[in-house]
């Protein structure tokens, strides 16, 4: 690329042209101060401006459009250099022509499970509509939507009880997976055990009082909406 280091009224610009014509410029307010030998000053802002270090480019041209001989100090033009390449490496992505959109596949693939159980975690309708659109025709609602009364598997996890009691079927011969009962004050949930898998369900049904709270409808957005603040 090419590199322009050139004054402002206030200071100083550095511009980087890249060999597409992409530039990008960056400011520094800096006091002119002469510098006190007027050769060696001119040679270092050139080789100040063209150590461009670990970036993607590499020095081309380099020209000082300025009156005089200035003095600025080493770690103001890195500062400088720094945020111009940073400028031009986001122009530069910014002239990339952006990538036509894939047609959809016809007919849609289809889903390996022609069911899926609340385990799908399905909540809303255009999770719905994607399954049935690739051949899924019995959809259960996720538990969130509070329509599943019997028991469930709460979570599902590789942490075993049973394992950690060295009562692991794989582990000691003659023991059976037998259900465990996890006891928390008043609830009591049961733990089974998928030894295929190696994963512990933790089964139980939901709080009444779950069924009792008002239904909250639920509003998906594409983009944050304006005034909203996540809590701390």
């Amino acid at each position: 690329m090419d590199i322009s280091l050139a004054e402002t009224p206030v200071g100083f610009a550095l511009t980087l042209t890249d060999e597409s014509g992409v530039a990008a410029t960056a400011e520094l307010p800096h006091a002119k101060e002469p510098a006190k030998d007027s050769e060696r000053a001119l040679a270092g802002l050139k080789e100040s401006v063209a150590k461009l270090g670990t970036t993607i480019f590499s020095a081309r041209k380099v020209e000082l459009d300025i009156s005089a001989a200035w003095f600025l100090p080493a770690s103001s033009l890195n500062a400088l250099r720094r945020d111009a390449a940073e400028k031009l490496e986001a122009a530069r992505l910014a002239t990339l022509p952006r990538l036509p959109r894939r047609a959809a596949v016809e007919p849609p693939v289809p889903y390996p499970e022609t069911e899926l159980s609340y385990l799908a975690n399905v909540l809303n309708d255009r999770a719905r509509a994607f399954y049935q659109r690739h051949g899924v025709q019995l959809i259960e609602a996720a538990y969130e939507a509070n329509e599943m009364l019997d028991d469930a598997s709460l979570m599902i996890t590789k942490h075993c009880l049973r394992y950690s009691f060295n009562l692991c079927p794989k582990e000691v011969k003659g023991i059976k997976p037998d259900p465990m009962t996890l006891i928390n004050g008043k609830e009591k949930l049961t733990l089974r055990f998928d030894c295929k898998r190696c994963e512990m369900h933790v089964v139980g049904r939901i709080r009444k009082s779950v069924l009792d709270m008002p239904v909250v409808p639920i509003q998906f957005h594409a983009k944050v909406p304006d005034g909203f603040h996540p809590p701390h």
